[in-house]
């Protein structure tokens, strides 16, 4: 038998004592027959102390105990943690004689329960604001905001353009929260057609439409007890928008073919990077889901208004970058941060961030430059300075043209084909054309 098992007489003494407890305790039945059960020095012995004896014990009070969590030291002087469970025991004419404990060893599970707390505390604070860079005055104001609205449970509505970090921002708002050891359940509104929106958020039962073979459980059903981020809210249907507005005022769904409602306790955060009172004035969004999505409202400024933070994020990406790919890439030449720093930057932080691994591709060396990066950023200096001996390309690639590109790329094809703002395949196309060769003696 794997948990222990002993009894007890009314004066507390110890009458059977089982080969688990035995394991668990490290005490022979030798050790503690005879002896009063203090010995195993419970820190919640049933709610009292033996001092007063076993009649004072709570088993007796209540009869019973069920799922009674106590630290016991053990033999050698080491503490484990049980779960006791404990009944009286009656002779044939109800009288209590005694009350029979049952341990089972939970120790383990107690450890890795406590691994998995501090891990979520440590994925919390790598959460806190990890992404969202700047020292921008504005972004400084929207981490003010997030230490504010976080411990609460009121709705976020989060406005920006796509690629200025809305995800993070809802995603340091969960874990900021009290809601954070619950899960956080992400949905991209604009992806899915209406009636797979309404599937993924609410769920279906088998048979509530084509293609349903067996019951699903929706996002809302998922973040019970946490936080649901709705990513371009602006996208859903007038249809879906009630059932939402439903789920946020009575917090009560019902899967999609089914009437049984099921309550949801769920923090919502919802983002958009389209104008939500014009869509309002159009009637294609509904006023009231609005104004309950907007309790607080965040604004995120775009990347072309908070060109300060791109050094900070530049920095940020090469480390991320570097990191992954392995190679030792620790810097960024003044002409590429310059090239940076003067781009409108339309695709905002992510597009920064696919610039830097473009340029992390294309690296041979320890700095990034200029020509590493993508050519809608950094368009090639050939391609524009005809006086440096290239001439522009507008149309038909020359044969000097290309050859040119080629010396100064070292017949690489890949930045041949960034300086002169064609795709490599055009390249190679001309260079069979042309019949050129790295070793021009074996041109024709």
């Amino acid at each position: 038998m794997a948990d222990g098992l002993f009894t007890v007489d009314l004066d507390g003494t110890i009458t059977f004592w089982n080969k688990g407890a035995e394991r668990i305790t490290g005490y022979t039945a030798e050790d503690v027959i005879g002896k009063n059960c203090d010995i195993l020095e419970g820190d919640n012995c049933l709610g009292t102390n033996c001092v007063d004896g076993i009649r004072s014990c709570g088993l007796f009070e209540k009869g019973e105990v069920s799922n009674n969590e106590c630290t016991i030291r053990t033999k050698d002087g080491h503490f484990v943690t049980l779960l006791k469970n404990a009944r009286v025991l009656r002779d044939k004419n109800g009288n209590i004689i005694g009350g029979v404990e049952n341990l089972t060893d939970i120790t383990n599970l107690k450890r890795a329960q406590e691994e998995v707390r501090l891990l979520r505390r440590e994925l919390r604070e790598r959460h806190k604001f990890e992404g969202i860079i700047g020292k921008d005055a504005r972004m400084q104001e929207v981490y003010n905001l997030i230490e504010d609205v976080a411990p609460t449970s009121a709705s976020v509505l989060i406005f920006g353009e796509s690629g200025t970090g809305k995800e993070l921002v809802a995603s340091a708002l969960h874990f900021k929260s009290l809601r954070a050891d619950g899960p956080f359940v992400k949905l991209n509104c604009a992806a899915l057609s209406e009636n797979l929106l309404e599937s993924e958020l609410f769920g279906h039962v088998r048979g509530a439409f084509t293609g349903a073979i067996r019951d699903k459980i929706g996002r809302f059903e998922l973040a019970n007890g946490g936080t649901l981020f709705l990513d371009e809210i602006g996208d859903i249907s007038l249809n879906v928008q009630v059932k939402l507005l439903r789920a946020l005022q009575e917090k009560v769904i019902e899967r999609v073919g089914d009437i049984k409602p099921l309550h949801v306790d769920v923090r919502i955060i919802a983002a958009t990077h389209q104008d939500l009172r014009q869509l309002m004035k159009e009637g294609t969004f509904r006023d009231d889901l609005y104004y309950r999505l907007k309790v607080v409202s965040l604004f995120l400024p775009p990347l072309s208004e908070r060109k300060d933070d791109i050094p900070l994020l530049v920095e940020h990406f090469i480390q991320k970058f570097r990191q992954q790919t392995g190679k030792p890439v620790g810097g960024i030449n003044p002409d590429a941060l310059r090239t940076l720093m003067s781009y409108a930057w339309p695709g905002n932080i992510r597009e920064l961030e696919n610039a830097i691994e473009h340029a992390f591709v294309l690296a041979k060396s320890r700095i990034i430059t200029p020509d590493l990066l993508p050519i809608e950023i950094s368009p090639c200096p050939v391609c524009h300075a005809t006086d440096s001996g290239t001439p522009s390309v507008t149309g038909t690639i020359t044969r000097e043209t290309l050859q040119s590109a080629l010396a100064k790329a070292g017949w690489n094809k890949a930045k041949a084909a960034r300086l002169l703002g064609v795709t490599r395949t055009t390249v190679w196309r001309n260079i069979k054309k042309y019949g050129l060769h790295e070793n021009p003696s074996a041109e024709p």
